[in-house]
């Protein structure tokens, strides 16, 4: 096993969205520059490659020195590279209104923006890569998040509940969702100011009268302008929180965002999978880029329903089976002395987020709280835990 199980350091990301302490208590590494921690990147996307610890080379080079016996024989075959991206993430602040492309539209995507000579690194940048981004997320506190389009019963219910919206319920009743929403991405900034500086206003009123709750629009409405003086050129991303699911999960819940869903993540933390991507179209709620036009192409016009993701339970081990296949992803938890054995049919990244293993028959190898490592294809393993431990394994999945 010493030739096929190695440590992984990944990249942190300092998004102004993210907390001080999590990520970094995490790792246990100190934030001495007292940064924002937003997310950590264990793959091999070119704009934060992990690295291989013991060879101290990313891990897409010491991929591509063996990628048929690293990554497996059909994963190599079908992906030509490891098809996921595994994340830890902290939300301290909401982030974008956003949705993800098709694997096709992500093509054509990229390859418009290339020809047009839009440099990879520019603000403007809106497709990084040609991939999709189908992605799971596994709560790892209490977590809040905005997920699709609420049913149409209620947002008619939610533009008569507010004066300031109630103008638009005729638009909604006679001409539909599409239209609604695409009048309030399009509107001027002036017009936007006078619909929604009256409703900030009351929202903080009611929030600091504490007479609304996180499953209140107003609530977070509140918290993205609370302490600001000047209240103006308002985000227009505020009207999503009013027509969107606002859904809490809590440690363990999961829930899937395939292409097209339109989300946005209010606060918590998280382990996130997802195909190894990093094209988002942003629509408000960000300083990032935002592309109104492109959002409005790709987003799912759909009432939707969450689409949780309930586990199946092996032993120690809950596996969360997701609807592609680029990746898969459960959870290990064991007590002191427990012991675990796997053999991998694809290259696998494993965190550990509490408590320590030892690996056997690797020179008694130990992995802490916070590290990560890869075990190649077609490997069997076992390890053994010291205390009450939980590991995170992403992984393709089997397809016979």
């Amino acid at each position: 096993m010493n030739d096929a199980i190695f440590k992984l350091k990944g990249k942190l990301q300092h998004y102004a969205w993210g907390g001080y302490h999590f990520i970094p208590d995490l790792l246990r590494i100190k934030n001495t520059e007292h940064q924002p921690c937003a997310e950590y990147w264990l793959g091999t996307h070119h704009s934060a490659p992990s690295v291989i610890e013991e060879k101290n080379i990313s891990l897409q080079e010491w991929i591509e020195q063996s990628p048929e016996k690293i990554l497996g024989e059909n994963v190599y075959h079908q992906f030509q590279g490891l098809p996921y991206l595994f994340k830890v993430l902290d939300v301290k602040d909401m982030l974008s209104i956003q949705v993800h492309p098709t694997k096709e539209e992500a093509i054509k995507g990229f390859e418009k923006e290339t020809a047009a000579g839009v440099l990879m690194n520019a603000p403007n940048r809106n497709y990084k890569d040609k991939n999709h981004k189908p992605e799971v997320m596994i709560a790892l506190s209490e977590f809040w998040l905005l997920h699709g389009f609420k049913s149409n019963t209620a947002i008619e219910k939610t533009l008569e509940e507010y004066v300031e919206l109630s103008v638009f319920l005729p638009l909604f009743k006679n001409e539909g969702l599409k239209n609604l929403y695409k009048l309030f991405m399009e509107i001027s900034q002036e017009e936007v100011d006078t619909i929604l500086i009256p409703l900030v206003q009351k929202s903080i009123s009611k929030k600091e009268k504490n007479a609304i709750t996180k499953f209140n629009p107003e609530w977070w409405i509140a918290k993205l302008y609370a302490g600001k003086n000047n209240i103006k050129d308002i985000d227009r991303g505020i009207f999503s929180i009013f027509l969107f699911n606002i859904l809490q999960l809590q440690k363990g819940e999961a829930i899937f965002q395939d292409a097209g869903v339109p989300h946005a993540y209010l606060e918590g933390q998280n382990v996130e999978l997802m195909a190894n991507s990093d094209n988002v179209l942003r629509g408000g709620l960000t300083p990032k880029y935002v592309d109104v036009p492109e959002l409005m192409k790709h987003i799912l016009f759909e009432n939707k329903e969450p689409a949780f993701i309930f586990p199946e339970k092996f032993g120690s081990e809950k596996i969360y089976n997701c609807p592609v296949d680029d990746f898969s992803i459960s959870t290990i938890t064991l007590q002191a002395g427990e012991k675990y054995y796997a053999q991998t049919t694809s290259l696998e990244i494993l965190l550990i987020t509490e408590g320590a293993i030892i690996i056997e028959g690797m020179e008694n190898k130990v992995f802490k709280q916070g590290d990560a490592f890869a075990i190649i294809a077609n490997t069997e393993y076992w390890f053994i835990a010291t205390g009450n431990t939980t590991l995170y394994k992403a992984f393709v999945p089997f397809k016979n």
